[in-house]
């Protein structure tokens, strides 16, 4: 199901970022008191009671000629038109300025349903601004204040009252999907050609030519399959075209709907840092991986230049250390094969159930052979374990105190239930839990 995308916008330093942490539970926003700091997009996802959306924090637009404010209004345009609702924030200490009156025509031009947070409102001058604000002309306005955490139970309560208008589409739960996710001229699209064999989506050396998430079902070996092409991943710091700045939103959300993502690189060029970023998303997102050199049609002395790679992905990929890796070329087909069966295999992984006896014995033998470390005279106990969920597979460990425990211990015990157990491609949890400890 397709998440809601919420944007924030308004004029500068109203206190967006500092409200878009607030609602994202954890600090991603630049903050500063000059204005005009989060100059691009920022991204997050939001979890709210039963809901769940996508949020962009934008830029202010500032009427002022600075060289970036151009730039910054095409962000929230952008933003806006990706949105399905926008909270605009204004500042209860000012009152409205001729900034946010340019914010309020960009977003009545829009036609998008529109809150307006009217932040800062702990503030004594709010009192003499409180009732200036309703001559923007919206239907629904909430008080808050990000930095003191007020009314924002009630600005989700009303950001999230009619989602369920907005959801998208689903898919039969039987059918796999997978999104090629990567950087901008990597061969996403030539991939996805590769696996249809035929031409569905547009293919072209010019960076940049999909712009959208593009769904196509097709049919492998009698099973229904749904791969999700997306635009392709630029780094934040730069500026290529102006549709291609919300490319990063369309391929989280892709990531969001997909059971397994496709992570292609570029055999030619290597491994970047932003090829790291863009894994990250989809560890985040708890999904099974797969890793697709591509272009290997390119590269010489194939055999050697493997084991480099393989070197040189596990050396720069260490926190994904299970994902498989595919060479292949979607140009030529060479070895186009070999993608499918990993595809059906990490999903497979991602969803196993391990029962509840024999995770005990791994987990108990792993706790005899290698004693955690004492802290104070004191030891972690393991009392019990059991698996909780799958997608990416969750497993509850019951202890005497979570606090004894390193990170190290953690990493060696998944590691035991990976020697264990197939959990290639996909990511697993071990949620720790006192003994007695109430789950949330």
């Amino acid at each position: 199901m397709k998440k809601p995308v919420v944007a924030l916008v308004g004029r500068p330093n109203v206190g967006k970022s500092t409200l878009f942490n607030c609602l994202v539970g954890k600090k991603i926003a630049i903050i500063e008191d000059t204005p005009g700091v989060t100059r691009d997009r920022v991204y997050g996802q939001v979890e709210f009671e039963n809901y769940k959306f996508h949020l962009i924090d934008t830029g202010g637009v500032d009427i002022s000629k600075e060289v970036f404010n151009d730039e910054i209004r095409v962000q929230v345009e952008l933003a806006i038109d990706e949105a399905d609702k926008i909270v605009f924030v204004v500042d209860g200490k000012e009152g409205i300025t001729t900034n946010d009156l340019i914010v309020r025509d960009m977003l009545l031009k829009s036609n998008k349903r529109v809150i307006v947070a009217i932040n800062k409102t702990d503030s004594k001058l709010f009192r003499e601004h409180e009732y200036d604000f309703y001559e923007l002309g919206f239907d629904i306005y909430v008080n808050i204040s990000s930095e003191q955490n007020t009314g924002i139970f009630e600005l989700l309560d009303k950001i999230t009252e009619d989602f369920n208008e907005i959801d998208g589409e689903e898919y039969n739960q039987n059918i796999i999907k997978f999104s090629i996710i990567g950087r901008p001229n990597v061969g996403k699209s030539s991939l996805v050609n590769a696996l249809l064999n035929e031409e569905r989506v547009i293919v072209s050396d010019e960076a940049g030519t999909t712009r959208d998430a593009i769904d196509t079902v097709f049919t492998y070996h009698g099973e229904d399959f749904v791969v999700i092409d997306t635009a392709g991943m630029r780094k934040k710091g730069k500026v290529y075209e102006k549709i291609e700045k919300y490319s990063l939103l369309r391929s989280m959300k892709a990531i969001d709907r997909s059971d397994v993502c496709v992570i292609v690189i570029n055999a030619e060029e290597g491994i970047i840092e932003h090829d790291k970023h863009i894994a990250g998303y989809a560890l985040e997102a708890g999904k099974a991986v797969v890793i697709v050199v591509n272009k290997w049609d390119l590269i010489s002395e194939k055999d050697e230049n493997m084991k480099k790679f393989v070197k040189d992905i596990r050396a720069n990929f260490q926190f994904m250390p299970y994902a498989p890796i595919v060479f292949l070329s979607a140009l030529t087909k060479k070895r186009i094969h070999t993608l499918m069966p990993e595809i059906i295999k990490v999903f497979n992984n991602s969803k196993r159930e391990i029962k509840t006896n024999l995770l005990n014995d791994v987990i108990n033998d792993a706790y005899t052979l290698n004693l955690p470390p004492s802290y104070k005279g004191k030891r972690l106990k393991i009392y019990f374990a059991n698996q909780v969920s799958i997608c990416p597979p969750t497993f509850n460990i019951q202890v005497n105190n979570k606090g004894l425990l390193h990170f190290s211990y953690e990493r060696y015990l998944e590691n035991k239930i990976r020697e264990a157990f197939d959990f290639e491609g996909t990511p697993i949890v071990l949620q720790f839990k006192n003994k007695g400890e109430q789950d949330l």
